[in-house]
């Protein structure tokens, strides 16, 4: 492989790994906050536990998703310098005001939460642990500023061959970050509530430490069907943008080769045949792509063949045709991950309604301890989806992703940095794994345990049994 395909292998790779933890951290953050704040409010020492056990796991997932991030920044001048070079001026910003404001605001604060529970006020402390959820939000704001940019440039103008920002609130009301940021947000406030539910369930099945786990299972629960039905609201939105601004994406998440009839029906599988341009043995729902589009239920979608006519004279020869079949079924393995996340959070809050989570159903929290990997499932296949869709593009219409690879670089030296850095991550993972079991499974009592005290009357096994 050469070194534009090497080097992109390279980036997915560690952004996907790095995503693993930055949507568990945003979620864990305000999750704490809100037990946090029903301590403040209740002066119930439970709620206090809580924030305690899991910020241990919240502060474990925050190391490692530093630890991952530093190289994503590193790679730009490394393996992509022409295109940091084009695009610097625009791109830098954001990441530095990601860096310098909303890191370091999550850093200081993050502090403050850690070593404060005994020197400073329960407000004060409360309003650290807050700052510490505005912060995620901060950074996620930036950094997806910045990829909001390549997505729909604006606020710019090209000079000496760069492109040089010349309207910052341009680049703050693009339209691509006003679907993109809420949609993100609300998945990694899912993330963290799934994770807390999973773990949560795995506890009450073993009926260990079951009031904690309970109350925790029904915080998390709440939060997590909010954010998992304004996930799909927000996914709506953005469908219906990418309809005006990047048609391509669109028809190629829909495998959709020539234009639609109207009304158009949205394709739940198919057979996706690239080579001849041509999609056989779909499955559709009639009406429902229109409505994905246009919020009615009438309207035509362009096809890819359409699009890359209407490409062509616009930005010159070439092929503007994504890889049809990641866009395709990275689109449809999220939503699938979506709509199993709110079926799953719409029974979890049926069981509280009813007054049923003393003695739920044991198949339920089976599914509801796997249905932690559902939340990386989904995030990890739309950012597939939103980033293999706008190729051959780095920065739509603007940069292609050839173009914008480092000149010198050798496929020798890309291959090697693969390896290692597949190997690091790999060795992190592992790392991460194992300090989150061994904090679950000494407990939220650990402390107290260790001194022969039990506070949790429904705790028949200990908290130390994780098996």
């Amino acid at each position: 492989m050469d070194t534009v395909m090497l080097s992109r292998i390279q980036f997915a790779s560690t952004t996907i790994f790095h995503y693993f933890f930055v949507p568990v951290s945003i979620g864990l953050a305000l999750l704490i906050a809100i037990m946090e704040t029903m301590y403040v409010r209740k002066g119930n020492d439970e709620y206090k536990r809580m924030a305690q056990f899991w910020g241990k796991l919240f502060l474990i997932n925050f190391a490692v998703g530093v630890v991952t991030g530093i190289l994503q920044e590193f790679q730009f001048g490394m393996n992509w310098s022409d295109y940091s070079r084009f695009v610097g001026d625009v791109f830098g910003a954001p990441l530095a005001i990601e860096a310098l404001l909303a890191f370091f605001l999550e850093s200081t604060f993050i502090g403050i939460w850690i070593f404060g529970w005994d020197k400073v006020s329960k407000r004060v402390h409360l309003l650290s642990i807050w700052l510490v959820a505005l912060g995620t939000m901060l950074s996620a704001f930036w950094i997806l500023l910045a990829n909001s940019f390549m997505q729909h440039p604006v606020g710019f103008a090209v000079n000496n061959g760069r492109a040089e920002m010349n309207d910052i609130w341009a680049l703050v009301t693009n339209g691509q970050l006003l679907v993109e940021f809420p949609h993100t947000v609300l998945a990694a406030y899912a993330t963290g509530a799934f994770l807390v539910t999973g773990i949560s369930a795995y506890k009450l099945l073993k009926k260990q430490d079951v009031s904690f786990f309970r109350k925790s299972f029904e915080i998390a629960a709440i939060v997590g069907i909010i954010s998992s039905f304004g996930v799909a609201i927000a996914g709506h939105a953005q469908a219906q943008y990418l309809v005006e601004t990047q048609p391509m994406k669109m028809a190629a998440s829909e495998g959709l080769w020539d234009d639609s009839g109207d009304p158009a029906g949205w394709t739940v599988i198919a057979k996706i045949d690239p080579d001849n341009k041509i999609s056989t043995h779909e499955v559709k729902i009639p009406y429902m792509l229109s409505f994905l589009s246009y919020s009615k239920f009438s309207g035509s979608v362009k096809g890819m063949n359409t699009l890359q006519a209407e490409y062509e004279q616009a930005y010159g020869p070439g092929d503007y045709i994504p890889p049809v079949r990641t866009t395709f079924w990275s689109f449809r393995i999220m939503v699938a991950a979506g709509s199993l996340m709110i079926v799953l959070g719409v029974y979890a809050i049926y069981l509280m309604w009813r007054k049923k989570m003393e003695r739920p159903n044991t198949w339920f929290m089976r599914f509801m301890f796997w249905g932690l990997l559902l939340p990386p499932i989904a995030n990890t296949s739309g950012w597939i989806m939103t980033e293999m869709g706008r190729q051959p593009w780095t920065v739509f219409g603007l940069m292609t992703t050839e173009d914008s690879v480092s000149p010198n670089i050798t496929s020798g030296q890309v291959l090697f940095s693969v390896i290692s850095f597949t190997a690091i991550y790999a060795i992190l993972g592992l790392v991460l794994v194992g300090l989150f079991i061994k904090v679950i499974k000494k407990g939220p009592y650990a402390m107290d345990n260790d001194h022969g005290e039990s506070h949790d009357p429904y705790n028949k096994e200990g908290s130390h049994a994780f098996s």
